[in-house]
């Protein structure tokens, strides 16, 4: 069962008890991101990211490291368009130290300038790292031909000239505008009760800090803009994209049918037909995110650059068969199951259960039981899964695209 806390101050706590394990996840959520960020301060809830590990007024980034490697714990955070999270899993008998030392980070951080010029170079590396591996790239120059100069369409690392520019009170300016209380969920998952609530609110509930300004959250435009970036590569990568759905939208259910049928499995109609029939790509597949106003459907391949218009053409041709003659019987029976089944399986560990829960809280501020997924996910049927192939596929899609050459010309 889920519990629900909410601080004078606004800080959100959730808490899931799983007494049959040992170990316990607490999660700090905060609902900024890529998204929050402007053309000049791209990257920076990213780098922050990076500098919460560097000290704190009373913990070197090793105090910070050895920490946690003491108690044979683990930490970790990570970015995204609309929200950042810092969490550690750790034994259960060291869930209150494991507390301490994330509050201290959140509220003690100094970001010095030593630190964050050493860091620059870490994060630099990041990047360069991540221009090295197209396959990755090219779902940031998708987003970017998809939402244009909407911060959907900026990359969640930013830019090594951004990078370059990020000084300490810069950072400490936007901690005190976006990590506001009302922005800040704590999420707890494992073998802890509820009793545990009150040591987090100790900490996070009183804490008190107000946005310089109201944040304006604008609607992206849905671009069907194509991007092309010549690369000395391999093969070439290829992303289209679709107009999905808003986290929180009734037809997320049956576009996952949809998207597990069309490329989120190894039965699925895109493996099948451009890897196992035509041995065109060792990767393909589709996936949806979906954010607080918009969705995207990605596909992707990568090929060699001499079979990239034959790739293009079974991909079309999937699609147009797709949305002519629908999902049979057999696959709607074989996709609900998969779905069932990756999402039970994916709540067996706390980190997937503090995970589950702090994005509904930051994103839908409501939680529903396994059982009732369950049931919503059994009645689902195959008119509104054609319902949702027909609205997301007959659009024109958003293209990205990096090969050696572009040989379709």
């Amino acid at each position: 069962m889920v519990e629900k806390y909410t601080s004078s101050n606004g800080v959100r706590i959730i808490l899931e008890s799983m007494p049959a394990v040992r170990s316990v996840t607490i999660g700090i959520w905060i609902k900024t991101g890529s998204r929050n960020e402007t053309s000049h301060n791209n990257g920076i809830s990213h780098f922050l990211e990076h500098m919460f590990f560097k000290g704190t007024k009373t913990r070197s980034a090793q105090d910070i490291a050895e920490a946690f490697d003491s108690i044979g714990g683990q930490i970790n955070a990570f970015t995204s368009k609309e929200y950042t999270c810092f969490y550690a899993k750790v034994l259960d008998t060291h869930k209150e130290f494991a507390l301490e030392v994330l509050a201290d980070m959140f509220f003690e951080s100094t970001f010095d300038e030593d630190e964050m010029e050493r860091e620059k170079k870490v994060v630099y590396e990041e990047i360069k790292m991540c221009e090295d591996t197209p396959d990755d790239i090219v779902h940031d120059l998708l987003a970017e031909a998809a939402y244009g100069e909407h911060p959907l369409g900026y990359p969640i690392l930013g830019t090594e000239k951004q990078l370059a520019s990020f000084h300490q009170k810069q950072l400490q300016q936007y901690v005190e505008d976006h990590y506001t209380p009302d922005h800040v969920v704590v999420s707890v998952a494992g073998n802890v009760s509820s009793e545990f609530i009150h040591n987090i609110d100790a900490y996070f509930g009183s804490f008190t800090r107000n946005a310089s300004a109201e944040e304006a959250i604008i609607k992206p435009v849905f671009l069907q803009e194509a991007i092309y970036r010549s690369k000395d590569t391999e093969q070439a990568h290829l992303c289209l994209g679709y107009k999905g759905y808003e986290v929180g939208d009734k037809l997320l259910y049956p576009l996952s049918i949809m998207n597990n049928v069309l490329g989120g499995s190894m039965s699925s109609r895109l493996f099948q037909e451009v890897r196992e029939k035509k041995g065109l790509a060792y990767s393909v597949f589709s996936y949806h995110a979906a954010f607080i106003d918009d969705g995207l459907l990605t596909i992707y391949a990568g090929t060699g650059k001499d079979q990239l218009g034959q790739l293009e053409e079974v991909i079309y041709s999937t699609l147009r068969h797709f949305v002519e003659q629908g999902l049979t019987e057999k696959e709607l029976r074989n996709s609900k199951e998969q779905i069932k089944g990756n999402l039970m399986l994916g709540l067996e560990s706390t980190n997937s259960r503090m995970s589950r829960n702090g994005r509904n809280e930051l994103l839908l501020q409501r939680h529903r039981s396994l059982d009732d997924l369950i049931v919503e996910i059994d009645s689902i049927t195959n008119l509104q899964v054609t319902e949702v192939i027909q609205n997301v596929l007959m659009q024109q899609p958003s293209q990205a695209l990096i090969a050696p050459e572009d040989t379709r010309k």
